[in-house]
Formats: structure tokens, C-alpha cells, sequence
């Protein structure tokens, strides 16, 4: 089975991860195909809008979790809230404030809330409600740009000893960003404090050339695995692998399994998940490196509390699947990839893997002497490969054993039309 993507934008796990970590596992699908159209529809429609984030597609994204909420209204994490970022990230403003504030009606008071509500306090130059809103969002950071934001929020306000504060406290949370250190050295020149200025600009431009030298070692990286000459792109790679850093140690990760170098990309990847643990991609990308060298019970444990944390997220889904497939867990690898399929249906890997499930569940349900089941398992399946005549074949047979003769007729016949069909 394959998985195109290694590592999911930044941007959309910082927007989304609040949303979806505090929803619910949602109920199993009931096996009825006739029973699963609403909710197979919502669960489209949320599975679109979550990649329209990922891809930045703002305007698509809306269209998604609006149309998410005319089928259920209550999903106020899971759809409301997203829906106000895809908002806020258009600059529709004051729909993005109405959307935040029905959330926080719904949900109660949440930092992430009061975070984007500080923020677009700030678009909106209401710089004492932005203090106000980012203050309450501090006390437990949703992200770690908090600090960085309510110091701006003080600064614009005048309050100068405060900003100081949160801008410092920004830089000690991520010493690596040069906006915290850029506007530390803006506040204290303002202040007539000229030496502390000249090493907070320093310190900024330096912050700027570490991240160019950063990216210009992926460059170099990647370069030398591309040609293939073994000790250069160790010696090149090898400045990646920072220990305490997530981001470049994922980078040095991909670019290990992107050309094919899985069993190095492990442990820069482990390190990185160690890290990170509350970040859905790192947990994706160690787990799928597992998954890649067969090592299915490895994958399995970053995955099932990935999926657990981030229900709604199709590649945690189909990937978890697919590593409860390999198992051998058919009835819970079943379930698993009847919800990444509702997800994202249009996803031919998991669509198959769906498939092969539903004829092992009818298998053990013919088993059991459970027809009724089997019968429906069997229609699923035929619903995901319809040019397949399997399902019809085997039909056929559980209706024959319970004696209705015609319906066995009936699916003889499809099994054979579609044996014959040159589109199989």
C-alpha cells in the first residue's frame, strides 16, 4: 500500500491540532452500506476540509466545514472551529470572530479561543482586548507563538515593561526565531537603551542566517543522496542531526527515506517523535518508516494513540489500517479503514485495502453461521470493486445454502457478466 507524503505542512498542524485533540473517538460505522450514507457524507466533507488546510485552500476548506455543519450542527471543534481558522486565513475577519465566539459558547472557554481571538484583537488594532484575550490564552499556551503575540499586543498598547517580558519569554520558548529578538531590539532602542538594541539586532540577523544555513544544508543533503556518493552525504547529512532539534532531525528523517535509506531515517525519526509527541506528523513519519521495513508491531504504537488523539486526520487512519491489516487484526483493521474510507474515499490504496477486509469479515462471518452478516459484508465489498465478480460468487454460494435459489441465479449471472468485462 502506498502513502504519498512523509511530512504534513506546519501550518496546518498548528491551526488544527487544538480542534482535534479534544474531540471524542467516534461510534464504529454500522456494516450497512443503506445505514452510512449521512454519516459517510459528513465524514467526506470533514476528511476534505482537514486537506484543503493541510494545502492551504482556504476557500475550499470553508466550503467543506460549512457544508459539514448543515448536516450537524454540533460539531463545534470539529468543524465549527476549523472552519473559523480557514475564515481567519482569508481575512474574512468579523465571520472568523462569530464562528471562534459560537465555539467558545458551545465548548466553554479553551486557550486556543482565546489565542485566535487575541489574534484577530490584534488584526483589528483592539489592542487592550487582544492583552486581555492572549493573557487568558498564556496561562496554558496553545502554541508556542503565544508569548510572542502578547508581547506585541503590549508593545502596540504602550506597555513597554510587559512587552519586554512576554518578548523575552518568546525568545527563551524558541531562542532559533528572530521576530521576538527583532522587536526586543525595536522596543529597547525606543527606550533610548542603545547597546541591549545593538545585540537584540545582532541576535535577530544571526537567528535569520542560522535558519538560511539550515535550509541550505537540506539543499546540500538532499544533493548528495541524489548523486548517490555515500561519504559526502554523510558528512553532508550529519549536520542535520541535532538532537534537541524536532524540525531538523524530521528534515534529515524524510530525506534518509526519500532516497530509499529507511533503516537511517529511523533513528533521527524516533528522536524527533520523542520530542514532539503531540505533533500527529512526527508519529506519521515514524511509523510509517516502521511500516515501510515491515516492523508493523512498532508502527502500531505511535499510530493507535496518533489516531486516538487526531480522529479525523485520513493518513493516521489508512496508515493505522494498514498496519492492523499486516497483523493480522482484521476486525479492527476493518474499522480502521472504513473510517480513513469515509474519509477520503477517493484514496485507491485504502479503498482495496477496505476490500480485501470486508471478505474476510464475511469469511469469519460464514464461519460463525452469521448469513445475514455475511450477506452484508459482501455487498459492501462489491460496492467498493464493482468490476470485481468475487463478492457475486460468493453471494451466490451463502444464498444457495440458505435456499433462495433466484438470488443465487441473480448473482451467477452478475459474477459472470462481470468475468467476461474487459474493464476488470
Amino acid at each position: 500500500m502506498n502513502f504519498s507524503f512523509w511530512r504534513w505542512p506546519s501550518l496546518f498542524l498548528l491551526l488544527l491540532a487544538p480542534a482535534v485533540a479534544t474531540c471524542t473517538q467516534p461510534a464504529a460505522h454500522p456494516v450497512e452500506p443503506s445505514g452510512q450514507v449521512a454519516e459517510d457524507s459528513l465524514d467526506s466533507h470533514l476528511g476534505k476540509g482537514y486537506e484543503a488546510l493541510k494545502e492551504e485552500k482556504y476557500e475550499t476548506a470553508e466550503k467543506e466545514f460549512r457544508a459539514a455543519l448543515a448536516l450537524d450542527a454540533t460539531l463545534a471543534m470539529r468543524a465549527r472551529f476549523p472552519l473559523a481558522v480557514a475564515l481567519l486565513q482569508q481575512n474574512k475577519f468579523a465571520d472568523a470572530r462569530r464562528e471562534f465566539e459560537a465555539v467558545r459558547r458551545d465548548t466553554g472557554d479553551q486557550p486556543s479561543i482565546w489565542y485566535y481571538l487575541g489574534r484577530l484583537d490584534l488584526e483589528e488594532r483592539n489592542y487592550k482586548s487582544a492583552v486581555a484575550n492572549l493573557n487568558k490564552a498564556s496561562v496554558r499556551p496553545p502554541f508556542p507563538d503565544t508569548a510572542f503575540y502578547l508581547g506585541i499586543a503590549y508593545l502596540k498598547l504602550g506597555s513597554n515593561a510587559d512587552a519586554e517580558k512576554w518578548l523575552k519569554e518568546a525568545v527563551r520558548l524558541n531562542p532559533e526565531d528572530s521576530r521576538a529578538e527583532y522587536q526586543l531590539a525595536t522596543l529597547y532602542r525606543k527606550e533610548g537603551r542603545q547597546q541591549e538594541a545593538s545585540e537584540a539586532f545582532q541576535k535577530s540577523k544571526q537567528n535569520m542566517a542560522d535558519s538560511d544555513r539550515r535550509s541550505q544544508l537540506k539543499r546540500e543533503c538532499g544533493q548528495e543522496l541524489d548523486r548517490g556518493t555515500t561519504n559526502e552525504a554523510d558528512r553532508a547529512c550529519e549536520q542535520l542531526n541535532n538532537a534537541n532539534d524536532a524540525d531538523m532531525l524530521t528534515a534529515l528523517g524524510i530525506l534518509y527515506g526519500q532516497h530509499g535509506q529507511l533503516e537511517k531515517a529511523l533513528p533521527p525519526l524516533q528522536r524527533a517523535a520523542e520530542l514532539a509527541p503531540k505533533q500527529p506528523q512526527m508519529q506519521y513519519n515514524l511509523a510509517f518508516t516502521y511500516y515501510q521495513l515491515h516492523r508493523f508491531q512498532e508502527a502500531r504504537e505511535p499510530l493507535a494513540q496518533a489516531v486516538e488523539r487526531w480522529p479525523d486526520l485520513f493518513p493516521l487512519n489508512a496508515l493505522y489500517g494498514a498496519v492492523l491489516w499486516n497483523l493480522g487484526e482484521v476486525s479492527p483493521a476493518y474499522q480502521t479503514l472504513h473510517r480513513a474510507h469515509s474519509l477520503n474515499s477517493q484514496d485507491a490504496g485504502t479503498t482495496a485495502l477496505l476490500y480485501q477486509s470486508t471478505l474476510a469479515m464475511a469469511q469469519h462471518s460464514e464461519e460463525a453461521h452469521a448469513e445475514a452478516e455475511a450477506l452484508r459484508y459482501l455487498q459492501e465489498s462489491a460496492v467498493l470493486a464493482p468490476a470485481e465478480p468475487a463478492p457475486h460468487e460468493r453471494m451466490a454460494g451463502l444464498y444457495r445454502r440458505m435456499g433462495k435459489t433466484d438470488l443465487a441465479a441473480e448473482e451467477d449471472r452478475e459474477a459472470a457478466e462481470l468475468a467476461k468485462s474487459p474493464q476488470r
